[in-house]
């Protein structure tokens, strides 16, 4: 079955970013499953704000908001000049920048915007919006590429596991795990799909099982401790999941819990599957070990939903992202193609010196 076979008005509802011509709005993912609430976004520093507090979250969804972010940004700037535009950009692009550091689609999309406003003449205003238009579109695309090519590594009747909520929330439609998910349910090569809580912000319990079920797609959760136990009963075949940077060795930065899984999956037999698009990959970044990992306030480990259920007193540690070695990774998948068993050579083969860097 190929790419075209998948039925995308049944398995590809869910748009979290919306632009209205004169301002962005952002489905909220602090208050799912319970409200869908859109936040309106009118200014660059409303984007920053919104990406940085993870009302909008995954990689490719940071991305292609800061974008727009830019777009919101030049309505404030008055000049006729491209150059002066510039010039006068660059805070505001400074603080979208400073929102999240580890999604290097976040300084890609940027890097993006310059570029379509340096080329651009007396219409760069048209130009940056043009840019975000593209960035939009092309990932969409990019996901329902992804998802054909994930899933034809699945076997039928698989069972597959994932960890955060690497979907349609997280990107512009589809999603990039949970797009081989999709298109692996619509192909009927999946049977069971789990999905682990991913504490502490619970993107798998609050976002990953509630946007399966918009789409008709039964999903079993479970608790991040029972993963390992899950792979021994043999139930699943495939972890799969997403990633915010991807090295130029195949080494993969993704939501905190990652590593674990990919330990597990090796130790069990169970095969590893990262899906990301090119814009993930970072061929600037050689391993794991030059990846900033960002933390965060330790008081998020200190409660749950808003109710305290840690002792005064104790402390936290809250790492928000970890590194998979690319040795425990069976194949990465993004919409250029898959690479199997991915080492420096193989990553260079596929994307050159340059796959994560805007023209």
């Amino acid at each position: 079955m190929t790419d075209a076979a998948i039925d995308y008005a049944r398995y590809d509802r869910i748009r979290p970013i919306r632009w209205t011509g004169e301002a962005l709005e952002l489905l909220d993912q602090r208050k799912l499953p319970f409200a869908v609430e859109y936040l309106t976004c009118r200014t660059s520093d409303d984007v920053a704000e919104a990406i940085r507090a993870l009302a909008v979250r995954g990689a490719p969804a940071i991305g292609i908001a800061a974008a727009w972010g830019v777009v919101l940004a030049e309505r404030a700037i008055e000049t006729n000049s491209a150059a002066d535009a510039s010039r006068k950009l660059e805070p505001a692009l400074d603080r979208l920048n400073a929102a999240r550091p580890t999604a290097v689609n976040l300084a890609w999309a940027l890097a993006r915007m310059r570029g379509a406003l340096a080329r651009a003449g007396d219409d760069w205003r048209a130009a940056l919006e043009r840019e975000a238009q593209a960035i939009d579109s092309e990932d969409l695309a990019a996901n329902r590429r992804m998802g054909a090519l994930g899933a034809a590594l699945i076997a039928p009747g698989s069972g597959v596991l994932t960890h955060c909520n690497p979907g349609s929330l997280a990107t512009a439609g589809f999603g990039t795990a949970l797009g081989v998910i999709r298109a692996g349910v619509a192909q009927g090569r999946i049977d069971q799909v789990f999905a682990d809580e991913t504490r502490p912000w619970l993107q798998g319990a609050r976002l990953t099982v509630w946007e399966l079920q918009q789409d008709g797609i039964d999903a079993t959760l479970i608790a991040d401790a029972a993963a390992s136990h899950l792979m021994k009963t043999g139930r699943v075949q495939w972890v799969v999941v997403g990633a915010d940077r991807i090295c130029a060795n195949g080494d993969t930065a993704n939501k905190i819990g990652t590593y674990q899984l990919a330990i597990a999956a090796r130790h069990h037999g169970v095969r590893f599957m990262v899906v990301a698009p090119s814009s993930t990959v970072d061929m600037a970044t050689p391993g794991g070990e030059a990846i900033h990992i960002e933390e965060r306030d330790p008081g998020e480990l200190h409660a749950v939903g808003g109710s305290r259920t840690v002792a005064e007193g104790v402390a936290a540690w809250n790492p928000v992202f970890d590194v998979t070695p690319h040795e425990l990774i069976d194949a990465i998948v993004t919409e250029k193609g898959v690479i199997e068993r991915p080492d420096e050579g193989r990553m260079r083969a596929a994307f050159g010196a340059s796959a994560g860097s805007a023209p």
